[in-house]
Formats: structure tokens, sequence, C-alpha cells
């Protein structure tokens, strides 16, 4: 059922994250650079039912994934609110009509600050491999077609995480990668059999079966120890690496075989036990971006090439004034755009180089910020919680356009630029909007 329209780069990283996209698509939750940004141009100022809306299209319940962009296709989870089912389900990119939608799993537990169909999809233009915060993990053709489905939770052990499982998978150089960081223990409930360990995966995406698992050990304490962030691909020193943070530190594996070649760490050295990491490792020109939980308030660069504890050796520069708490940052034209959604809600632009801040755009908003900003054409595209959506000059934080859209539930799933389109995931309501 449609809405109604009138209701409402630098060598090492480009190589790694183009190697197996093309031009204009958008295949995982980053987007084509792992950072936030597209070469996407003439893109529509103003995002609202009565201007540039090409379609929206009514989704059969809530998600926080982003709309996952490839060719004439998006792909986008959801929790189907009559069966309490979790779906897959692929939209036509030019009209919107749902061109097929398969179930994966059972939408349970919930919470109140997240839904199983929370993780992104990810594709290479031929399969489509979607994830659930139940440990569910399924594979389809970009017809529908079923490849395989597996659970993590069953194969692995349960997910001990506050807010439910929330990281989406990587897929690089043949291999689909998915980061479990969690407490060792339940987070509720009495303790059962061995401590649970923490883990980086690699499974073979033609099979769904595993290749290799690397146990990752810190000496995180408490919710700390638990992170929602995705894998980050990087290619640079002779050497194909995952990246991923969580519990306390950053973790460098080599591709192949998951074998721990660095890591960073220091921004909490009394173990405060509940600093808990939310937003993912981003690529930004010569460095890893971090940015450290809550009101802590640093985003931290980090130089790639490092072997060991690189703590002290590899830290470039550290900026202390802004707190991030939950949203990734954006690396857009060689600046890094740090969204601080809970406390201050605005808009500031870093210089990548030195971590010195170049300005501050506030947003005036009663609700927090979950999405990561998005930068294409020249703007940065950002949404709320209820689904107000600003776009903003990149080249100096002047707000474009401020407008609100419909959703049912909160909106989390960051803002999608692909195939000349921007699309927006509300909830339970995807739109794509067209300048053309």
């Amino acid at each position: 059922m449609k809405c109604d329209r009138s209701s409402v780069w630098v060598i090492g990283w480009v190589v790694a994250a183009c190697s197996w996209a093309w031009a204009g698509d958008w295949g995982q939750w980053r987007g084509p650079y792992f950072n936030g940004a597209s070469d996407e141009v003439n893109l529509p100022e103003r995002l609202s039912p009565a201007e540039n809306m090409l379609w929206c299209v009514d989704l059969p319940g809530h998600g926080a994934g982003t709309p996952i962009v490839w060719g004439d296709r998006v792909f986008v989870g959801s929790v189907d609110k009559k069966t309490d089912k979790l779906v897959a389900i692929c939209v036509a990119r030019k009209d919107g009509k749902i061109a097929w939608q398969r179930d994966v799993g059972m939408n349970f537990p919930r919470h109140g600050m997240n839904d199983m169909a929370s993780p992104s999809a990810i594709t290479d233009g031929k399969s489509v491999y979607f994830s659930y915060g139940t440990g569910d993990l399924a594979a389809f053709d970009v017809e529908g077609n079923a490849l395989w489905a597996r659970n993590l939770q069953k194969d692995h052990g349960g997910f001990n995480m506050q807010f439910l499982y929330g990281s989406s998978p990587l897929l690089y150089r043949g291999r689909l990668y998915m980061q479990v960081i969690h407490r060792d223990r339940p987070y509720s409930g009495r303790a059962t059999g061995k401590p649970a360990e923490s883990y980086l995966l690699a499974i073979d995406p033609a099979t769904g079966k595993d290749l290799w698992k690397h146990i990752r050990v810190t000496d995180a304490q408490g919710e700390a120890k638990e992170s929602y962030g995705t894998p980050l691909a990087y290619e640079g020193a002779g050497r194909n690496e995952v990246v991923i943070v969580g519990a306390d530190c950053v973790t460098s594996h080599d591709a192949e075989t998951g074998t721990e070649l660095w890591r960073c760490d220091g921004w909490n050295p009394t173990h405060i036990n509940h600093l808990r990491m939310v937003p993912s490792v981003t690529a930004a020109g010569d460095f890893f971006i971090v940015c450290t939980p809550k009101v802590m308030g640093h985003v931290l660069a980090i130089r790639p090439g490092g072997s060991g504890d690189v703590t002290r050796t590899h830290l470039a520069w550290r900026n202390k004034e802004m707190a991030i708490d939950v949203c990734n940052p954006l690396y857009y034209r060689n600046d890094l755009y740090v969204l601080d959604g809970d406390f201050k809600k605005g808009l500031s632009c870093l210089d990548a180089k030195t971590g010195a801040r170049k300005w501050f755009t506030p947003l005036s908003s009663a609700t927090v910020f979950r999405t990561s900003p998005t930068g294409a054409d020249g703007k940065i595209y950002i949404m709320n919680e209820a689904a107000e959506v600003w776009v903003l000059s990149a080249a100096d934080g002047k707000i474009i356009s401020k407008t609100s859209l419909v959703t049912e539930g909160a909106a989390r799933a960051s803002i999608t630029v692909a195939q000349g389109c921007v699309f927006v995931h509300t909830g339970n309501k995807l739109y794509a909007f067209d300048k053309r």
C-alpha cells in the first residue's frame, strides 16, 4: 500500500571499499566507501511528501536497517507486525512496489530501545544477506530465492547485550564477517555454563558455513564489554585487514585468518563498567576514526600499519570537545562530520588531518538522533527519531531545509543516497526522493 502523497579518498580506503561496488550503488550500511559518503550528484535539497517525493511504501512493520540499494533493487529488513515474524524485503527502486518478501525468523525478545530488525542487509549485486538481532542470518539471490539460513546464537551461544544485538555484516573478498562483542554472562538472569566469549566470525557467503572464529579477549568490565558496531575493511601496508571496536579497544585482524594484528585502547583506563560502544570504526583519509562512548567526548584518529599494542605509537590526534555516543561520524570531501545526537544535539565539522573543529551547527530537536549523517552532492542528510530530516551544506553547516516525514515508532535508519535518489527508512515506511 502506497503512502498518501498529500499526507505528508585516500587510496588504501578506496581500494578496500570499492573492490566489489559499482558507482551509484549503496551495498552496505555506511555506503560504498564505508564512511557515509557517496559520489552521487543532483540530489534534492528538500525531502517532503509535497516536494521531490518519487514514492513512499508502507512496510509490514518497524525496522531500523539502512536501505541497501543495488541497481534497480532496494533491500531492507523489517518486523511483520501482523505475524511478528522477521522479514527480508526487496523493493523496486523505480516505483516502490515490493518485488518480494521472505520470512526469516521470529521477533523475540523485545526491548524499548531496539528491535530485532535493526541490522542492515548487505549485497554484492548477486546475493543479499540479511542479519537480525535474534542471530538469524539468511542469504538470498537478488530474485528472492533462498540460498541458506542459520542462527548464530544456536551455533555459538546466546548474545549478552543490554540493547539487543545490532551489528551489521561485512562482505569483503569472498568472506562474510560478523562480530559478536558482548558481556560474558547474560544481562539479566542467572549465568549458566562457561562465560561467553566475544568473537569475530568469518563465513563462506556461498554456503553459510564457518571459515574461522577468532576469540577476542579484553579486560573490559560489565556493559563496557558490549559493542553494536560493524566491522570495517581496510587494505594497506601490503595486507588486508578487518577492523573492529568495542570492549574498550580497537583491534585489527588479518582478513584471511582472523589473527590479531594490532590493538589500540587507553580511553577507559579505570575500567568504568557502563561504557558500551555503539559507533563503528570509520575510514577517514589516512586514519581510523574512533568515537568513545557516552559523555567521554573523545574522537580519536589512529594511523594504520602498526603491529601489537599501538596505543602509544599510532595515535595521530585526539579531540575532547564533543560527546557522540551513538551516531557514526561521516568522512566527506576530506572533512570529518560528527553528530552529537544526545547532549548538545548538533553537527560538528572537524579537520580530518588535525581534529580541529571548523564549525558547529545546532539542530533544534525535541528527540534524540540515532541515525548517522550521510554526505553527497555537497550536502549532509540527517534524521532524528521523530523522522524530522535536515539537509545541511557540507561547506559551512548552513541548514538548507528541515522537513517532517511520517513514522510509526522511532526512526533510526541512516539515510541512503544511490542511483540519483535519496532513500529514507522512517521505521514503518520507505521513501524515495528524486530531484529529477
